[in-house]
């Protein structure tokens, strides 16, 4: 989500035309990003029971399709006017975009859902990092790092191959967010982000025929997979641009790193993975990090970073 797209928040007014209170605004965000972040982490687990059938790319594939369906007639991007120098952006988002949800729903499949979506968050923390070099972003950059330890516990038994693919999907959010950026200075609107659903969607259709020529898209893996599209994409999409009418573009930020945390308790209740007191302790460290460094970054510049 483009914070160029939140100029006004906070000054929604009702019906009447006469501004309703800070409080209530407030209150009608938060409720609005929680709603979002419980839709992307539960849908991110209901993926998860296609993954014996369509394997990750599958379900990604699904997603990708739901997400270029929604955002390509809402911003209708006028691809045979593009430049060159509109186009680089837009295809290297779309691979960034391919490349962080392959890894995430990977990393998902091999070390669960709440250790997979809070590696993850060290991209954003990574480029609110980048805004910065102060003792309190080292800092947060230490706790962050202590919390990855703490979190993954390394060992003989740890999947160290799930781990860094988990990191993947974190570089391949934080190029999500400075592409972002870019394309969303060259195209207007949401034409940025439709365009680059396409391009995602076209790096997955060879995954999609092989899925088909071998028969694997049964109906319950379909249903999964279009549930998590819808669920993922979709609502959290719809929440967010209401939720940016409520609230700051900061506090957004600050607030999204919530969903590591909403991971976890998604991943007990969906799938059944119940984390252990040090694997708590280190998202919660993560987390902190993470929304300390934001909070940072967005008191020193105008925000302009893409939140998914």
């Amino acid at each position: 989500m483009d914070a160029s797209l939140l100029q006004g928040a906070g000054k929604t007014r009702g019906g009447t035309g006469t501004p309703r209170r800070p409080s209530s605004l407030l209150f009608r965000g938060v409720l609005t990003m929680t709603g979002a972040g419980l839709s992307n982490q539960i849908g991110a687990g209901i993926g998860a029971h296609a993954f014996p059938v369509i394997g990750p790319a599958g379900v990604v594939a699904v997603r990708q399709l739901v997400a270029a369906v929604v955002l390509l007639p809402a911003a209708r991007p006028p691809f045979h006017r593009f430049t060159w120098r509109q186009w680089w952006p837009v295809l290297l988002l779309g691979a960034a975009t391919a490349l962080m949800n392959i890894c995430l729903y990977v990393a998902i499949d091999r070390i669960g859902l709440g250790l997979a979506v809070t590696l993850e968050f060290l991209g954003p923390l990574a480029v609110a990092l980048l805004s910065s070099r102060s003792r309190w972003d080292l800092l947060c950059g230490i706790g962050a790092g202590v919390g990855v330890y703490i979190l993954v516990m390394p060992g003989p038994a740890s999947d160290l191959a799930g781990i860094l693919i988990g990191l993947g999907g974190a570089a391949g959010w934080a190029a999500y967010i400075l592409l972002n950026r870019v394309a969303g200075q060259r195209l207007h609107g949401l034409q940025a982000p439709a365009a680059a659903s396409l391009v995602s969607l076209v790096l997955y259709v060879p995954v999609a025929i092989h899925l088909l020529a071998n028969g694997s898209f049964t109906g319950p893996a379909m249903l999964y997979a279009a549930a998590a599209g819808i669920l993922c994409s979709v609502v959290p999409y719809a929440a967010d641009l209401i939720a940016l009418r409520f609230v700051p573009a900061g506090f957004f930020g600050v607030y999204m790193s919530i969903n590591p945390i909403l991971a976890a308790l998604s991943g007990i209740v969906v799938l059944r993975q119940v984390l252990v007191l040090h694997e708590w302790l280190g998202i919660a460290l993560i987390v902190s990090a993470n929304a300390t460094a934001i909070w940072l970054a967005g008191r020193r510049l105008t925000p302009k970073a893409v939140i998914r």
